[in-house]
């Protein structure tokens, strides 16, 4: 039996699941992002149980098609923004309309319909929290960052990030590089280990 969760979105969420299937006794063939793979069928009370469960932890179990399609295109952006070691070659509409198997248009309707913002936008927005997590790496450069984030060069990257965040690159990286390392770790006594996971795999480890 396959049931897809919204906001599932990180590591961390994929263990609090795992926790929650523990808890009830059901068993799992595999748990990805957004989505688990019981080995049997759920009972409509221990489902229920399940469902309520989550629902405290801020996951939710769904069942309509649109939000489906909507969560397998949040985590495909996420996984084609965050987890992509090397620059993607293909453009995002071609991507998401390979690996979902419908047109964009169609997939960018229910999107917006579904969440209430544009596939375009959501992918900005991962790509200036990607560029944050870059930006903590003193080894890289601009023109390094804007080559792996797929910038057409260092001004866009810098024109975008700055009217997302309000402040240039180079200011978020003077203004973070040593004070978030320095008052997290001594403050708050958490692991330098920490900052070098990709950002969906800490932010709810972490909730402002």
């Amino acid at each position: 039996m396959k049931l897809y969760i919204k906001n599932m979105l990180c590591i961390r969420c994929k263990m609090a699941l795992r926790d929650e299937l523990g808890k009830l006794n059901i068993p799992y063939k595999r748990i990805d992002l957004g989505e688990v793979e019981t080995t049997q069928d759920i009972s409509e009370g221990k489902l229920e149980l399940l469902r309520n469960n989550l629902l405290q932890i801020g996951l939710e179990i769904i069942r309509n098609r649109k939000e489906i399609i909507a969560e397998n295109i949040s985590k495909a952006i996420i996984e084609f923004v965050h987890y992509s070691r090397e620059p993607v070659k293909i453009n995002l509409s071609d991507y998401l309309r390979d690996k979902l198997q419908f047109e964009y248009s169609h997939l960018s309707n229910i999107f917006s319909e579904v969440k209430g913002i544009s596939i375009e936008k959501f992918f900005i927005d991962q790509k200036i929290e990607r560029v944050k997590d870059l930006l903590m790496n003193d080894d890289l450069n601009l023109t390094e960052i804007s080559f792996l984030t797929n910038y057409s060069s260092v001004a866009h990257l810098s024109n975008q990030f700055k009217r997302k965040t309000g402040i240039s690159p180079v200011n978020y990286r003077q203004l973070h590089s040593n004070s978030l390392y320095r008052s997290c770790a001594e403050d708050q006594k958490i692991d330098y280990h920490y900052f070098s996971l990709p950002y969906n795999s800490r932010v709810e480890m972490n909730p402002a």
